[in-house]
C-alpha cells in the first residue's frame, strides 16, 4: 500500500473551523503543516487536497468541501477518481459517544448516528472502510428538558482545556498514520485504541 488516502470530516468555512465537529479537518491540517504541504481546492474531488511523501509512501489528504451531511459525495468522487481499494482510505471523524481524548480505530461499523459516516456508507454502499474516531465527549444536558444539546455541542468551539488534550491526540494519531506502511495495521489499531490521554 504505497498510497494512503486520509479523509478528514468537517464543515467547510471559517465559521466552523474551530468546532468539535471539525476534528478530522484539524488533525489533517496539523499533519499537512508538519510536511510543509498546503491544501488546494480540487473541484472534481469536491475537496481541498494536499499531497506529500513519507519515506516511500505517498500520502493524499482530503478535506471535503461538501458539508458534513454530504461527506459521501466527496468520498465517492475521491474513490472513483483514483480507482482505489477501500482499504486504502482512512476516515478521521469526531465522536460524541467517546470520552474526550479517546481514540477508536475500526475497520468497519455503523454510522453510530454520525451524519458524515451515514452519508459515506450510503454513497459507498458498504460499512467496510477504516475509520479513526476521536472522542469529543457527550453534550451537556439542557436542564429544563433533560435532552442533550447535541447540535450546539458538536458545532461549538473547542475550549482551551479541550485543545490541550486534543493536541496530544493529534500527535498520537499522526505518529500512527506516519507508520501505516512500516508497521502492521494490528499494531497501529492496538496503539490507538489503548491510548490514554492521562499517561502522557
Amino acid at each position: 500500500m504505497n498510497e494512503i488516502y486520509l479523509i478528514g470530516l468537517g464543515n467547510p468555512g471559517k465559521k466552523y473551523s474551530k468546532s468539535r465537529h471539525n476534528i478530522g479537518f484539524l488533525l489533517l491540517e496539523n499533519l499537512s503543516k508538519k510536511y510543509n504541504s498546503n491544501f488546494l481546492l480540487k473541484d472534481k474531488l469536491k475537496s481541498y487536497f494536499s499531497e506529500f511523501k513519507i519515506k516511500d509512501s505517498t500520502y493524499r489528504l482530503f478535506l471535503p468541501n461538501t458539508f458534513m451531511n454530504n461527506s459521501g459525495d466527496a468520498v465517492r468522487a475521491i474513490v472513483d477518481w483514483y480507482k482505489i481499494n477501500l482499504d486504502q482510505i482512512f476516515i478521521i471523524v469526531d465522536d460524541k459517544d467517546l470520552p474526550l481524548g479517546k481514540i477508536r480505530f475500526r475497520k468497519k461499523g455503523s454510522s453510530g448516528g454520525h451524519n458524515g459516516l451515514k452519508s459515506i456508507i450510503e454513497k459507498l454502499q458498504t460499512h467496510n472502510f477504516n475509520r479513526i474516531r476521536i472522542g469529543i465527549g457527550s453534550p451537556p444536558t439542557i436542564k429544563e428538558t433533560k435532552n442533550f444539546n447535541t447540535i450546539s455541542h458538536v458545532l461549538g468551539n473547542i475550549s482551551l482545556e479541550e485543545e490541550s488534550i486534543l493536541d496530544k491526540v493529534y500527535k498520537k494519531v499522526i505518529e500512527s498514520l506516519e507508520q501505516l506502511n512500516t508497521m502492521k495495521e494490528e499494531h497501529i489499531i492496538n496503539e490507538l485504541n489503548s491510548f490514554d490521554k492521562d499517561q502522557i
